[in-house]
C-alpha cells in the first residue's frame, strides 16, 4: 500500500466507517449510557478496595483484602510502571465502551486483510463480517472484556506474520512485535493460546510449501524474525507476565499440593484443571450447525419471542393477562443443547459460511490450507467431551492445554478463519485471470452445498425431540402443558432460522451471479454483500445485545447498592470479614462493601478454595473463626436476611500457646478439623524445620492489636511479657509480603494451612507487614528496557523502509 494522498484519504474514510459502525450499533453510549455487563459488575466488586485506595492516596496497592480473604490485584486491573504498551492500547481504544472493542475488532481484521493484499473494499467488508459475528458481540454484552480485547488484536498479529512470510521483514517484525505486545497486555491468555494453535497450523502449512518450493532458508529466516518479535513483545509485558505466573502458581490454576479429597480418598494428581471442569462447556456436534443457522438449539436460555410465542398463546388462552404472558415469553428457556448455559449461539452468518465454501473452491495455495485446517481443528476441539479422542490427547499431552476451561470458546478461531477465506474467495472473483466458467462452477457448487446443508438441517428436524438438560426442572416449575408449548417454540425458531439462512444464502449467491455475468460492478457487489451480511448478523446480534442492556453510567460505576444489612455492618469500624452463605465463594457483591472470604474470579486462591471444600462446606466454625469472620449473613424463619455476629471470631491477630507439627500438606489441612484455632496453630515442619519450639506461655495480659490498616501495609503493636508465637488472620502469600519487628526484618511462616504466623520476642513491639512485590520491581526494569528497544526499532525500521522506497523511486 502506497502513502499517496489518495491512499491516505481512503484509509481515513475506512476508519471513519468503522467508527460510525461501532457508534451506531452501540448508539446509547452517545447518550451517556453504558452497557451493564454482569462480569464487569463482579469485577468491580473485586477491585473496589484497590480502586478506592488508589483514589484516596494515588498509590497502587497490588494487594486487596476484600476478596477471598486476601489476594494480589495482578488480575484486578493493577497498573505497573513503564507500561507504555497499555497507554498505546488506550489510545487505540478511544471510543466509549463497548464501542471501543467493536472498533478494535474491525480495524484489527482490516489490517490482517490488507496484509493479505486484499483490496480495501473487500477488506472493509470482511472486517464488518468478522466484527459483527454474534459471539464477538455477545461477549461484550456479558462483560468478557478481556476476551474481546484479546480477540481484537489477534488479527493484527496474524497480519504481521503474513508480512514476514511475504518477505516484508521489517514491517512484519514491527507489526508482529507491536500487535503481540498489545495482545499480551489484553491479559486473556486462553484466547492468545488458542490462536497460537492456529499459528502452529499456519507454520506447518508454510513449512510444507517451503519444502516443496525449496524455500527453507526463507522459512527459517522468517521463523527466526518472528521469534525475536514475539520475544520482544513478551519483554514489553514482563511485569504483568511475571506477576500473573507468580499468582497462577498460588491459585487454583497451579499444581495442588494436596493428594487427598475432602473425604480422605486419594486425589488424582494434576498439573492443571480437572477434565470435567475443562470440558463442562463442550459444543454438541449437531449444535455446531448453529454456525449456519442461529437458533437451531434454541439460541439462549433467555429468548424473547414476545407475542409470537406458543407459550404466550397458551398462557393467554388459560386466562393469564397479556402483560403477564408477555413478561414470561420475553425470557423463554429455549436453549436445549449440551452446554449448561449459553448466552447466545456462536453464529458466524449464513452468508459468511457460504463465502467460506466458495473460498475453499476458488482459493489455492498455502492461505487456503492454513485457514481451512485451522477452522476444522477449531471445530473439532470445541466439541470437547463429545469428541474425547482428540480432547483427551490435547489435555494429556499438549503443553498448557489443561490450564484453560470452556473448550467451546476455541470456536473463535474458526470465526476468524471463515470470513478471511470467504473474502479471499471474492478476491478470486475479482481477478480477470480466473476463467469465468471456473467462477460459475465454484459459485454453483458453493450454493448447492450451502443450500443442501440448509435443506438437510430442515429435514433433520424430525429426529430431534427439542428437550434440554434442564427440562425436568422447568417442568416442575411450569407444568407439562406449558413445557410442551416451550418445546414447540424451540421447534418454531429452528424452522424459522433455517429458512432465514437459506434465504440469505440465495440472495448472496444471486448477487455474485450477477457480478460474474457482468450485470453489476465491483462496488455494487461489495455494497450489496455488505448490506446482506450486516442485515443477517446485526439482526441476530440485536436479539442478545441491544438498547435494553444499557443503563445510566452511574449504575455501571456503582453496580451494587448498599442495603440495610450492609449499612448495619459498616457501623462497625474495626477490621473483620463478612461471609454470605447465599453468595458462597462465587460472588463479589460482599467484596464491594466489606472484606469477604468470597469473590468472583476464574483463578481463585487455591488455599481458600481448599478451605471451603475441606472445611467450610462441612461447617467447621474454627476455620471461620481463624479467618476473622465476624458477621455471617443469615435468614430468619420468615426468610429475612440479617447480619449475625460471630462472637468467637479470633480477631486480627492472637497469640497461641502450642504449635501442632505436621509433615505434609495433607496432614496440615486435615488437622484443622480437630484443633482450637485460638490456642493452637498447625505448622508444616517439613516446610519450616526451624520451628522447633512448640510450646509458648501466653500471659492473660498479653495483647496484639492492629493499629494501622492499609491493603498493602498492616501494622500491629504487641505487649507480651514472654516470647510468643502470633497468628494473623491474613492470607499467607509466599512472594512480596515482608515482615518487620521494630523496623528489623523478621521471618514469617504459613500456619493453619493458609494464614501468617510469626515468632514475636517478649516486650512491647511494632510489627509491620508490607507488600512490596519483587516481581513488580524486576519486571518494570525489563519492561522499560524492552519498550525503549521496541521504540528504536519502530523508528529505525519505518525510517529505513521510507528511505528504501524513496531510493527505489529515484533509481527508477
Amino acid at each position: 500500500m502506497t502513502l499517496s494522498p489518495k491512499a491516505i484519504i481512503t484509509q481515513f474514510c475506512v476508519i471513519a466507517l468503522f467508527i460510525l459502525a461501532s457508534l451506531v450499533y452501540f448508539y446509547p453510549v452517545l447518550q451517556g449510557k453504558a452497557i451493564f455487563q454482569s462480569d464487569i459488575a463482579q469485577y468491580k466488586g473485586m477491585a473496589q478496595e484497590r480502586d478506592a485506595y488508589k483514589d484516596l492516596t494515588g498509590e497502587e496497592s497490588y494487594w486487596t483484602n476484600s476478596a477471598f480473604g486476601g489476594m494480589p490485584t495482578y488480575q484486578l486491573g493493577a497498573n505497573y510502571p513503564h507500561n507504555y504498551i497499555k497507554e498505546l492500547d488506550r489510545l487505540i481504544r478511544f471510543l466509549p465502551r463497548p464501542a471501543d472493542y467493536l472498533f478494535l475488532y474491525l480495524i484489527g481484521f482490516y489490517i490482517l486483510l490488507l496484509c493479505l493484499k486484499v483490496d480495501f473494499r473487500l477488506a472493509a467488508l470482511g472486517a464488518l463480517a468478522f466484527g459483527f459475528s454474534t459471539y464477538l458481540i455477545i461477549i461484550l454484552g456479558v462483560g468478557h472484556n478481556a476476551k474481546a480485547h484479546a480477540l481484537g488484536y489477534i488479527p493484527m498479529v496474524l497480519g504481521g506474520i503474513v508480512l514476514v512470510f511475504r518477505k516484508k521483514y521489517v514491517l512484519g517484525f514491527i507489526l508482529t512485535a507491536l500487535a503481540m505486545a498489545l495482545e499480551i497486555s489484553a491479559n486473556h491468555y486462553q484466547m492468545t493460546y488458542y490462536f497460537m494453535l492456529l499459528v502452529l497450523v499456519m507454520g506447518l502449512v508454510y513449512l510444507i510449501y517451503a519444502i516443496k518450493e525449496k524455500e527453507l532458508k526463507h522459512f527459517f529466516a522468517s521463523v527466526g524474525i518472528l521469534i525475536l518479535a514475539v520475544t520482544l513483545s513478551i519483554f514489553t509485558n514482563a511485569t504483568s507476565l511475571l506477576a500473573t505466573k507468580e499468582y497462577a502458581d498460588w491459585s487454583t490454576r497451579g499444581t495442588s499440593e494436596l493428594t487427598i479429597n475432602p473425604d480422605g480418598s486419594k486425589k488424582a494428581v494434576s498439573t492443571g484443571l480437572d477434565y470435567e471442569y475443562i470440558t463442562q462447556y463442550s459444543y454438541g456436534i449437531a449444535e455446531s450447525l448453529n454456525l449456519f443457522a442461529p437458533r437451531l438449539f434454541g439460541g439462549s436460555g433467555n429468548e424473547d419471542l414476545g407475542r409470537d410465542s406458543k407459550a404466550y398463546e397458551y398462557l393467554t388462552d388459560q386466562g393469564l393477562s397479556p402483560t403477564k404472558a408477555l413478561e414470561f415469553s420475553s425470557g423463554l428457556p429455549l436453549y436445549w443443547g449440551d452446554q449448561p448455559i449459553v448466552a447466545a449461539p456462536a453464529y458466524v452468518g449464513a452468508i459468511v459460511f457460504f463465502l467460506f465454501v466458495l473460498g475453499a473452491f476458488l482459493v489455492d495455495g498455502k492461505k487456503k490450507w492454513w485457514l481451512l485446517s485451522g477452522a476444522i481443528l477449531s471445530l473439532l476441539l470445541s466439541w470437547g467431551k463429545n469428541f474425547p479422542l482428540l480432547t483427551n490427547f490435547m489435555i494429556d499431552y499438549f503443553p498448557l492445554y489443561n490450564k484453560f476451561r470452556a473448550v467451546s470458546s476455541i470456536q473463535v478461531v474458526l470465526e476468524l478463519c471463515l470470513p478471511v477465506l470467504g473474502i479471499l474467495g471474492i478476491r478470486e472473483l475479482f481477478k480477470s485471470s480466473v476463467d469465468k466458467k471456473e467462477k460459475l462452477k465454484a459459485l454453483k457448487l458453493s450454493f448447492f452445498i450451502s443450500l443442501g446443508l440448509g435443506i438437510l438441517i430442515f429435514l433433520l428436524k424430525g429426529f430431534f425431540d427439542f428437550e434440554g438438560l434442564r427440562d425436568e426442572t422447568y417442568r416442575g416449575y411450569f407444568g407439562d402443558e406449558l413445557m410442551t408449548m416451550i418445546q414447540r417454540d424451540r421447534e418454531a425458531v429452528y424452522i424459522n432460522d433455517t429458512i432465514r439462512s437459506i434465504i440469505y444464502v440465495t440472495l448472496a449467491a444471486a448477487v455474485l451471479w450477477f457480478f460474474i455475468k457482468d450485470k453489476i460492478n465491483k462496488n455494487i457487489l461489495v455494497f450489496a454483500l455488505g448490506a446482506l451480511i450486516l442485515f443477517d448478523l446485526v439482526g441476530v446480534d440485536l436479539r442478545y445485545v441491544n438498547e435494553g442492556d444499557f443503563v445510566r453510567q452511574r449504575q455501571v460505576n456503582q453496580p451494587f447498592q448498599a442495603n440495610q444489612i450492609d449499612q448495619m455492618i459498616q457501623q462497625d469500624d474495626s477490621i473483620y470479614r463478612v461471609f454470605d452463605p447465599q453468595e458462597g465463594i462465587n460472588g463479589a457483591r460482599t467484596s464491594y462493601f466489606h472484606k469477604s472470604i468470597g469473590g468472583y474470579h476464574a483463578a481463585k486462591p487455591r488455599a481458600l478454595q481448599n478451605l471451603f471444600e475441606y472445611h467450610l462446606y462441612q461447617n467447621n466454625l474454627q476455620v471461620l473463626n481463624m479467618l476473622n469472620v465476624k458477621y455471617i449473613i443469615q435468614q430468619d424463619e420468615e426468610g429475612n436476611s440479617y447480619p449475625a455476629v460471630n462472637p468467637d471470631a479470633n480477631g486480627n491477630a492472637w497469640f497461641v500457646d502450642q504449635l501442632l507439627p505436621v509433615s505434609s500438606a495433607n496432614e496440615e489441612i486435615l488437622k484443622l478439623k480437630d484443633f482450637n484455632s485460638k490456642t493452637q496453630a498447625v505448622v508444616n515442619t517439613s516446610e519450616y524445620p526451624e520451628l522447633t519450639k512448640l510450646r509458648y506461655s501466653v500471659d492473660s495480659l498479653a495483647r496484639i492489636d492492629l493499629v494501622d490498616y492499609r491493603p498493602n501495609n498492616i501494622t500491629y503493636t504487641t505487649n507480651n511479657p514472654n516470647d510468643g508465637f502470633a497468628v494473623f488472620s491474613e492470607m499467607h502469600y509466599p512472594s512480596g509480603w515482608h515482615a518487620f519487628v521494630d523496623g528489623t526484618p523478621q521471618e514469617h511462616y504459613r500456619v493453619d494451612y493458609a494464614l501468617r504466623g510469626m515468632k514475636v520476642p517478649a516486650g512491647e513491639h511494632n510489627i509491620e507487614f508490607r507488600f512490596e512485590p519483587e516481581v513488580v520491581e524486576t519486571g518494570s526494569q525489563i519492561t522499560l528496557a524492552a519498550n525503549a528497544l521496541l521504540g528504536l526499532i519502530i523508528v529505525g525500521g519505518l525510517g529505513f523502509t521510507l528511505f528504501r522506497r524513496k531510493k527505489e523511486k529515484t533509481d527508477a
